[in-house]
């Protein structure tokens, strides 16, 4: 007979200690999957699509600013990935792997669109992304502030608080993908912080300016 769980008043483990056992069985779970979908497990292929696919998509929305390119850069990469897997081997998370071909996948659109010519201009960003949320949803129009004040950000800053910040990867794993040290992700982030800060309280007196 299987003894019944206790309640949680019983768990004497911290809520930290608790948050980061169970971030790091999703992390693993997720390797996991990646690693059974190598040898074509359909199951697996399914489950570590769609437990990264909203991660992938945040990522190439805000790393490249565009919010109508979104979709079609995070099937690239999932494309990418399914025709790669049998190169992955596990010896970094899933999601990180799979964030680097994500951030190649936005990089090679830049290149492919500087290699066309321009057929018309795209600085309306606000409504870009209006077009490419859906309208009636809670947060509707923090997601637009949002990603209006993420487009003013250089890219460095931008790609590091998107990584550290909405995605929640460990600063060594950000610094990885962003083939820099730690302590410049850190510097990114504290000071794509200050910058977002003083971003609101200039909204609030006029037009949003242009960071430095």
């Amino acid at each position: 007979m299987i003894s019944p769980a206790l309640p949680p008043a019983h768990d004497k483990t911290p809520r930290t200690a608790r948050a980061h056992d169970q971030g790091t069985s999703a992390e693993e779970s997720i390797t996991a999957w990646a690693l059974a979908a190598r040898s074509g497990d359909p199951d697996a292929v399914e489950n570590f699509v769609r437990a990264l696919h909203r991660d992938v998509r945040h990522y190439v929305t805000y790393l490249s600013a565009d919010p109508q390119a979104a979709d079609d850069l995070a099937q690239d990469t999932f494309l990418r990935a399914l025709g790669s897997l049998h190169r992955f081997e596990g010896r970094s998370s899933a999601r990180t792997w799979l964030l680097s071909i994500a951030r190649r996948a936005v990089i090679d659109s830049y290149r492919h669109a500087a290699a066309r010519p321009r057929l018309s201009d795209a600085d309306d960003w606000q409504t870009a992304a209006e077009c490419a949320q859906p309208r009636g949803l809670p947060g509707f129009d923090d997601g637009i502030a949002l990603t209006e004040l993420l487009d003013v950000l250089p890219d460095e800053r931008r790609e590091a608080f998107v990584l550290t910040q909405l995605l929640g990867l460990p600063y060594a794993e950000a610094a990885e993908l962003s083939d820099c040290p730690v302590g410049t992700v850190r510097s990114r982030v504290a000071r794509a912080r200050s910058s977002l800060m003083q971003y609101l309280l200039d909204a609030e007196r006029g037009p949003v300016g242009t960071a430095a």
